[in-house]
């Protein structure tokens, strides 16, 4: 029964943060291209830029709402079904919960009303303040909720102390060094890794309505500066995303080595340089990959800049101590060929916007309309690949080298050692609860879709008045000209002295 309540409070876990996590990533994505947006509609008076700021922020403010709606859930469920968990790490989580409210949820919330509501009632340089302040708020959120995450990967900064409560004794985390936590290599690595990744999402979404209108023939101009702009965007964010992957190889090389030999794979060490595969079956009985295409040393160039050094295998850990092997390598290679994919896109996207012939391909139109739904799919494998990856501790521990060439873990806290008191929590009550929470997300993804469908077929509203004036550089300088030549304007005619 006790295995049955651990797994059945993983599942709901996971599906809560997963569906939570269709959100977040497009909110920061959109955000920043909002503000892309908004910005050249100041800098060049460009009322097209005005209209795509507009449609894009009814789709954001959709988007943002079911984030923060499914957010909730998970911070309940620390408490409830993870309760030795958030004892363990209470002191930790609660400084980044606590900072990602103040520096994040309130600068959000605060400057929401003004960017959605606030068009005809504020200037257009205090709106572009707001949109900027809400594309800042989503990113400081995900910096809070990473740096939390990033510690559980590999704790820094801080000791364990052991309390009395009751007849028990309990472990608590506690912070020596906050900045340490906050800044330490693996929480920066990524936060870029994950911070690109909803910007590949965020210009996907953008390109695949853009393509989509571009094939129906409907807002035709709209369409294609918001594609321009998404496309230039989304080309160096996931040109940006393969530097950001190697950095954040070597990283999990380092801090978490059983996972990077999940991830490929790699089951026995030996003395040659380590293969990387490009596909495979893990067989983990037989502790191979099978019908594999691996590329000879390419783990070890990955890590060490060489196709020589080898890599540590899972052998080289104690068996109660390694991850599962299929679901990693699985979805870890399924993040890697998308994101090779996106790279591909983009440049060959690039290169016919270049060549003026790009939206006269409908080929690569319908590819880019379907595409967006990999985005989504390559933020959610990576986000398994990395916690599945850590199995079988939910806080890693400190991995120390032998001498023998073999690994010993030290502290840490196991995922099974996390859940609540087993006689509270009950194996009915959770799966009543993740019936429940299935239902209710349906509708709620039901009513998401069906709303963004209606704004999209909608599309950008058509301006019968002319939007608050911006002067531009340009204007000016005309204006300038004009007057020095003893002439003004009224109006918009040209009148002298």
């Amino acid at each position: 029964m006790d295995d049955t309540v651990f797994l059945l409070a993983r599942i709901q876990f996971a599906l809560t943060i997963m569906f939570h996590y269709i959100f977040p990533p497009l909110s920061i994505g959109l955000g920043t291209l909002m503000v892309l947006m908004e910005g050249t509609y100041l800098r060049t008076g460009n009322r097209q830029y005005h209209l795509m700021t507009k449609f894009w922020t009814k789709i954001f403010a959709a988007n943002f709402a079911m984030g923060v709606a499914t957010g909730i859930v998970m911070e309940f469920q620390f408490g409830t079904n993870w309760g030795a968990y958030s004892r363990y790490v209470g002191d930790i989580f609660g400084s980044a919960l606590a900072a990602e409210g103040i520096f994040a949820f309130f600068l959000e919330s605060g400057f929401l009303a003004v960017l959605v509501f606030g068009w005809d009632r504020v200037s257009p340089r205090m709106h572009f303040f707001a949109t900027l302040m809400v594309a800042l708020g989503s990113i400081f959120s995900a910096i809070w909720i990473i740096v939390a995450n990033s510690w559980q990967q590999a704790p820094v900064g801080f000791e364990v102390v052991s309390e009395t409560v009751g007849n028990d004794t309990v472990r608590r985390a506690v912070i020596t060094d906050f900045w340490a936590v906050i800044l330490s290599q693996s929480s920066v690595v990524r936060l870029v890794h994950a911070v690109l990744g909803a910007f590949i999402q965020g210009a996907f979404f953008v390109m695949s309505i853009a393509a989509w209108y571009v094939l129906r023939g409907r807002h035709l101009d709209f369409a294609k500066r918001s594609f321009t702009v998404a496309l230039v965007f989304g080309t160096l964010s996931s040109l940006g995303m393969m530097l950001s992957g190697h950095i954040q190889a070597r990283t999990v090389a380092k801090t978490q080595p059983a996972k990077l030999a999940a991830f490929e794979g790699h089951f026995k060490s030996d003395s040659g340089g380590t293969p990387l595969y490009v596909v495979g079956l893990p067989d983990p009985d037989n502790q191979k990959v099978k019908y594999g295409i691996a590329v000879p040393g390419g783990l070890s160039f990955l890590v060490h800049d060489n196709f020589t050094t080898p890599i540590p295998g899972l052998d080289k850990f104690d068996e109660k101590d390694r991850p599962a092997v299929p679901v990693p390598f699985a979805t870890f290679h399924l993040m890697v060929g998308l994101g090779t994919l996106f790279v591909a896109l983009t440049l060959l996207a690039s290169y016919f916007r270049w060549r003026g012939t790009l939206f006269e391909k409908r080929w690569l139109m319908w590819i880019f309309v379907v595409a967006v739904g990999g985005t989504y799919v390559a933020n959610q494998a990576g986000w398994v690949a990395a916690e599945a990856g850590r199995q079988p501790f939910v806080v890693y521990p400190q991995v120390q080298a032998q001498h023998n060439g073999d690994f010993k873990m030290v502290g840490g806290l196991r995922t099974v050692d996390g859940l609540s008191n087993r006689q509270v929590v009950t194996a009915d009550k959770v799966l009543a609860s993740i019936v429940l929470f299935s239902l209710v997300y349906a509708l709620l993804f039901a009513v998401w879709v069906y709303v963004l469908n209606s704004k999209i077929q909608h599309g950008p509203d058509v301006e019968e008045t002319p939007p608050p004036s911006v002067t531009t550089p340009e204007e000016l300088l005309e204006t300038a000209a004009l007057r020095g030549a003893g002439k003004a304007t009224d109006g918009g005619k040209l009148v002298t002295d």
